[in-house]
């Protein structure tokens, strides 16, 4: 399999790494963490009109939010772009145009109470990602059903987690009536949805592998750089080789999904595991390295280690998707889905 990108993929990584460069420092992602509504200014004045992505192949949306993980971009991006649009479009819902469009911001409420991304009888809703951003939540009822309802019409509460660029609320299920909704188009778009997230995992581990070898680089201890000491040098090796597995892991998964290879469903559960484990252990790992200074409010390294563990829980976490991949080699006749 050829994982070299096209000139028009290499042309949307730099423009896309350019822009959240310029336009998404530390300070705007510290900003909203004081006042989550400066992350709809980022969202309006220059990643709406990326949304279009959620359309295309999934290659391109990984590639944009591998960027958008680099910075730790707040804003609902990945709630629309990433778990929302591809569930209206692959449900066939007369918003998905609007959605993909992005002349309509949106969210999804899967799992119940136990977090688990599919089908659910609970009464509640949650890990809603930046419901308090959106217009509209897409909640998935049993049957299953699809109910797109006005986020002003639901009962939304916010729950405290790691990360402080984003949100995350339980919601009530509506009493509303939703339209059916294929099974199958839920297994596929929650495949889509925990691949989105991981790839944001991707762009975390490599800001914290690039981050850490060029702090050891420059960091002197004993009249010696850091870096020069065979322990530490263990560290960030190690660090690499799991960022490459995930970085690879990633791009093989949303190929895979492309191409509609029945290898996709085992792909996936392989990305997202092996990419939330390569932005855990570059945030553990990342902190020792950087020693006393990488715990400090003032270093950016902790945004990093929030998003890191918030997203790696997101979608389903590292031991989930093992569980699950080891039911699709063992027992062909298992659930698929993911959480």
């Amino acid at each position: 399999m050829d994982f070299t990108l096209s000139d028009e993929q290499t042309l949307l990584v730099d423009t896309a790494r350019a822009l959240f460069a310029k336009q998404c420092p530390p300070s705007l992602v510290r900003g909203v963490a004081a006042d989550p509504a400066l992350a709809t200014g980022l969202f309006d004045r220059y990643l709406r009109d990326w949304v279009g992505l959620a359309g295309g192949p999934m290659v391109d949306l990984a590639l944009f939010l591998t960027e958008a993980g680099a910075v730790v971009a707040p804003g609902p991006f990945l709630a629309t772009a990433g778990l929302f649009a591809p569930l209206l479009v692959a449900a066939g819902h007369e918003q998905a145009g609007a959605a993909v469009a992005g002349e309509v911001t949106g969210t999804v409420a899967v799992s119940g109470s136990d977090g688990v991304w599919r089908e659910s009888t609970d009464p509640v809703r949650s890990q809603v990602v930046d419901a308090h951003l959106v217009d509209f939540v897409a909640v998935v009822k049993p049957g299953p059903a699809l109910a797109v309802v006005p986020v002003a019409e639901l009962n939304v509460r916010s729950v405290e987690t790691m990360d402080l660029a984003r949100t995350f609320s339980v919601v009530d299920v509506p009493p509303a009536p939703g339209k059916p909704l294929d099974p199958g188009v839920l297994v596929d778009t929650g495949e889509r949805m925990a691949l989105a997230v991981a790839a944001e995992l991707v762009g975390i581990a490599r800001w914290l592998v690039d981050t850490s070898v060029a702090y050891a680089r420059e960091r002197v201890q004993f009249a010696r750089p850091i870096g020069s000491f065979q322990a530490v040098q263990h560290k960030l090796v190690d660090m690499a080789l799991a960022y490459e597995r995930s970085a690879a892991a990633v791009s093989y998964a949303a190929m895979a999904i492309d191409a509609g290879d029945p290898d996709r469903h085992r792909a996936v559960h392989v990305a997202k595991a092996e990419a939330g484990l390569a932005a855990r252990r570059a945030a553990r790992d990342g902190i020792q390295v950087h020693g006393g200074i990488g715990f400090t409010w003032e270093h950016d390294l902790h945004l990093y280690l929030r998003r890191a563990y918030a997203d790696d829980a997101l979608c389903g976490t590292y031991d989930w998707h093992l569980d699950r991949l080891a039911e699709l080699l063992f027992d062909a006749n298992s659930d698929t889905s993911v959480r």
